[in-house]
Formats: structure tokens, C-alpha cells, sequence
């Protein structure tokens, strides 16, 4: 009788497997990700079994999401909890359907765990890894002086990744209220980090579009595909006059689209992007779409430009712009960052005569804003 009772004794000092657990040799594209969302404090972190999700959001008219894929990793571990059933009381009491019948049932939600987490911390956090190795460059430099800048981020015969020393980053969460645990091993140092989480807004969410700026990829007005330098060139050149404004205008023909800056102190200015593969690698537009934004929320993801090889850049009947750029990763395939942004509200008067431009400017033309 005393076997069974020494096996629950076991099996109970066993401690819980935690929710997520992960590990990365390098925390550089993690930090370069982060950073060309860090226009707010906070943002919701969502883990599933794909990789994490972290939204930032800004006033609800900004919205940039970072995805952290599964490939980033050298390991992956979740244990999440199943999402919980959808109520029967959902369902509608009139249907005909039979409750018998051998129709598959709605798919369940993905498992997911939701909370919320202090950005410029979690930032200051991935920083720490690779300080070593970027000390010791520095200190080569000052032994060497003749040694340029391109030859200390060179690996040589005593470099950490030729000397078997390369480092680790551990991130995991134990439970919903627990910290986040960043653990960082790096030739022989290691440091912990224990980041508080917050609850979630949306506690219990799957932090999907549901829970952002809507988008209707069904009503979309235009569509283009372009490099992401050169939507960074057009609006540092833009930006030279300090304007308020921004006015995106998507047409069938000439100039395609024009980027207008308005507002400022320094009159205002405007850069065309010409139909040409050279320069517009895809461009489609189902009707006139012309939007004023703030200049201050495009500048924000000044970031995301700089890092990114691509930029898809559309707009749909409401006038919400979505810029998704694609970065390229080495050794892991490309990951991505949305962008949401919702225009200024348009008056009446100019709603009118958007209503007489789009009667005279020929079939399938709307004019918004």
C-alpha cells in the first residue's frame, strides 16, 4: 500500500510545466522587431503555438504589430491551456439545424495566453545580450588602432562564435500572472530578468483583428507593392518642411500615387511614385482613394521602413491605410510588421464635394476625404 502513496508523492512535488518556453542564439532580430513598434509604453503579447504576437496601439487610430515566428528559435515549447468553448446560448434558438446531425462542429480558437508588457523594458532586456561581445570589440579597437570599424564586426580566431562561447536567450512564462523570465547566457555570465505582466484589455482574447483597428480585405480600394526604401526616401524628403499632415492619393492614371505634406511651417510639398517595375512592383486600384493622415503616425514607423526589403501599402473603403513590411531573416525565413492607420474624420463640406468630383470624374471613381 505504500507503493502507491510514495508515486502521488511524486508526482506531486513535480513542479508544472510552464506555458511557453523558448530559446534563441540571438536576440537580434527579437530587439529589431520590437523596435520598429516602440511608439507606445505597453504592449499586448499574445503566445501561441506559431510564435508571439506583440501589438502596440496608440490612441486607437495607430496600430503596429511584430510577429516573433517559431523559426526564430533554435527551441520552441507550449503548454497552453485548451480556449475555452464557445456558450450554447450562442446559438440561435429558431435555427432548423438539427442538433443530432453529423455536421463538424465550429472549429475551436487556437490556445493562446494574453497579457501585457512594459515595451522600453523588454527592449533595455534583449539589449543586454551581445554587450560583452560588443565591449570586447571596442576594446580591440583602443589596443589596434589602425583596426577600421568593418573589421570589429568580423568574427577572428578569438571571437565568441570561433571559440565555441556563443550565447543564449531563454524567455519563458510559467503561468497567467506569472513574469516573464529572460534569462540571457552569454560566455559564462549569466543574467536574469524578470519582467512583470499586466492583464490583457482583452483578457482571454486571441488578440486577432477583432481586437484592433478593423480592416476589410473584402473592400479594398488599392494595392501596391514596393520597396521600402523608397517609401523611407519620400517621406525624408517630405519631412524636411515639418508637416502636420499627410495625404495619400491612389488613382487609376497619372501620377498613380502622390504622397502630399501639408500644414507646416515651411509651405507644403508632394513626391509621386510613377507606374514602372523598376519601382512599383504591384499596383492595382478598384476606385480613387485619397486619405489625410497625421505625418507623425507614418513617421513612427520610420523603423519598420529602414529594416524592411518590402512594403504592401493598402487602403479600403473606410480609409484605413495597412503597411505590412517584410523583413528579411537570415537563416529563418521573412517575418513581418503591420501597420494600421485611420484618417482624419472628413467634414461635410468636403464629403460634398467629393460627391461632385466623383460624379464628374467617370465611372467606378470615389472620392474620400
Amino acid at each position: 500500500m505504500s507503493l502507491p502513496q510514495t508515486t502521488m508523492e511524486t508526482q506531486g512535488s513535480a513542479p508544472a510545466a510552464p506555458l511557453f518556453r523558448a530559446v534563441a542564439s540571438s536576440t537580434r532580430p527579437l530587439y529589431q522587431l520590437l523596435k520598429a513598434i516602440s511608439f507606445t509604453n505597453k504592449v499586448h503579447v499574445d503566445i501561441t503555438e506559431s510564435g508571439l504576437r506583440f501589438s502596440a496601439d496608440h490612441g486607437r487610430v495607430m496600430q503596429g504589430v511584430a510577429h516573433w515566428s517559431k523559426s526564430l528559435f533554435t527551441t520552441y515549447i507550449t503548454n497552453l491551456p485548451p480556449a475555452p468553448p464557445t456558450p450554447a446560448s450562442d446559438a440561435d434558438p429558431d435555427s432548423d439545424a438539427d442538433p443530432d446531425s453529423d455536421a463538424d462542429p465550429d472549429p475551436e480558437e487556437p490556445p493562446s495566453q494574453t497579457f501585457q508588457i512594459s515595451l522600453p523594458a523588454l527592449l533595455e532586456t534583449l539589449q543586454i545580450f551581445g554587450a560583452t561581445d560588443a565591449a570586447a570589440r571596442q576594446a580591440r579597437s583602443d589596443v589596434d588602432p589602425y583596426r577600421s570599424n568593418l573589421r570589429n564586426y568580423r568574427s577572428d580566431a578569438f571571437s565568441a562564435q570561433i571559440l565555441g562561447m556563443v550565447g543564449t536567450c531563454s524567455l519563458a512564462h510559467a503561468a497567467r500572472g506569472a513574469p516573464l523570465s529572460i534569462v540571457l547566457d552569454e560566455a559564462g555570465v549569466r543574467t536574469t530578468c524578470n519582467l512583470t505582466t499586466y492583464v490583457a484589455a482583452h483578457d482571454g482574447g486571441g488578440g486577432g483583428d477583432d481586437d484592433g483597428i478593423p480592416f476589410d480585405l473584402e473592400d479594398l480600394s488599392f494595392k501596391m507593392i514596393t520597396q521600402a526604401r523608397w517609401l523611407l526616401a519620400a517621406l525624408a524628403e517630405l519631412g524636411a518642411a515639418a508637416p502636420e499632415k499627410l495625404t495619400l492619393a491612389a488613382t487609376r492614371g497619372p501620377p498613380y500615387l502622390r504622397l502630399s505634406a501639408s500644414g507646416g511651417p515651411l509651405g507644403s510639398s508632394s513626391v509621386d511614385f510613377a507606374s514602372g517595375r523598376d519601382l512599383l512592383e504591384t499596383f492595382s486600384v478598384g476606385r480613387r482613394w485619397v486619405q489625410t493622415f497625421k505625418f507623425d503616425m507614418l513617421k513612427a514607423a520610420g523603423e519598420a521602413m529602414r529594416i524592411a526589403s518590402k512594403v504592401s501599402l493598402r487602403g479600403d473603403g473606410q480609409g484605413v491605410l495597412s503597411m505590412q513590411f517584410m523583413v528579411e531573416v537570415e537563416g529563418s525565413g521573412p517575418s513581418f510588421l503591420d501597420f494600421r492607420l485611420v484618417p482624419y474624420a472628413v467634414c461635410e463640406d468636403d464629403d460634398e464635394g467629393g460627391e461632385e468630383d466623383d460624379e464628374t470624374g467617370g465611372e467606378g471613381e470615389v472620392v474620400e476625404g
